[in-house]
């Protein structure tokens, strides 16, 4: 059933990829009509998260973040089909990328970084950083449950020089990338809703106070490679920009939790800038503390 599925839509998928960025777009908006206007999907998980995190707005607004969320979630899926046929030159017109020097400073002193963004803007347009350095760019993903798909959305990013790692394995392939002086920039989308432990650390995010995701920092500290911040912001429809911000160049010698807290604040403060771009119909704030 898996490949049945897969080979009947991967035509579908290639025609997408090549349409000019024009018929792409309207594309885009006819698919944001059936699911916003007629589906409704996930509609009350979005509005339920932005209440929590925005309780003082008035319907009117949230109704017009959602408006502008959806269009921009359309895009986004959209946009990884299109990076099937966009050529280099296209990538690079199209995800600026600022001051790359603050990441691309530990080439030079042989060692690896970790990249943390959110699931914000075009996070996915970002496996292009790979035509920016030298190190090779991996990013740290959840495989899709279909091997077909999963091995198409490899292809895809390992097309733009990015490639993939399975999050439940990927602390034990970075230990050993570095001990054989593999050196790297790991990409972590570090605002997942974890499953609350016994040692789970929970603090505020959007005021809301929650569990965190811990897994960049503890290995970063463990291993002692730098950190960066990445934060992406769309310049206008289809093209997007990245800022790096450093949050450590020696984690070992930062207090616990400390990282991950700049991290969420950082984080928070660019969803407050523009909150219609994050990934709103995520269950982020499933698991609360009163």
């Amino acid at each position: 059933m898996n490949a049945l599925v897969y080979y009947l839509t991967l035509p579908i998928l290639f025609v997408v990829s090549r349409l000019p960025f024009p018929l792409f777009y309207l594309l885009s908006d006819f698919i944001c009509f059936l699911l916003y206007r007629v589906f409704g999907y996930r509609k009350s998980v979005v509005r339920s998260n932005l209440k929590l995190a925005f309780p003082k707005l008035q319907e009117a607004e949230y109704r017009l973040i959602e408006k502008k969320f959806y269009r921009h979630l359309c895009d986004l899926f959209l946009e990884i089909i299109k990076s099937m046929g966009m050529s280099k030159d296209q990538m690079l017109k199209r995800f600026k990328v600022k001051n790359i020097e603050v990441l691309t400073q530990f080439e030079k002193e042989n060692r690896s970084a970790f990249l943390l963004c959110g699931h914000y803007a075009s996070w996915e347009w970002m496996m292009s950083l790979g035509y920016h350095m030298k190190h090779l760019g991996y990013g740290i993903y959840r495989p899709i449950k279909n091997p077909y798909f999963d091995n198409l959305i490899k292809k895809i990013r390992s097309r733009h020089d990015a490639y993939m790692i399975p999050q439940k394995t990927a602390s034990d392939i970075i230990r050993r990338k570095e001990q054989k002086n593999e050196r790297a920039v790991y990409g972590f989308a570090s605002d997942q809703a974890p499953r609350p432990t016994a040692k789970s650390y929970w603090r505020p995010f959007m005021g809301i106070k929650v569990p965190v995701y811990t897994g960049a920092e503890r290995l970063a500290r463990e291993l002692n490679i730098p950190l960066v911040f990445g934060k992406i912001k769309r310049l206008k429809r289809g093209y997007y920009e990245l800022e790096f911000k450093l949050i450590s160049d020696q984690p070992k010698t930062t207090a616990v939790n400390e990282i991950t807290d700049i991290y969420t604040e950082w984080l928070e403060e660019q969803i407050k800038e523009d909150p219609t771009q994050y990934f709103w119909t995520h269950k982020r704030f499933k698991h609360v503390k009163l």
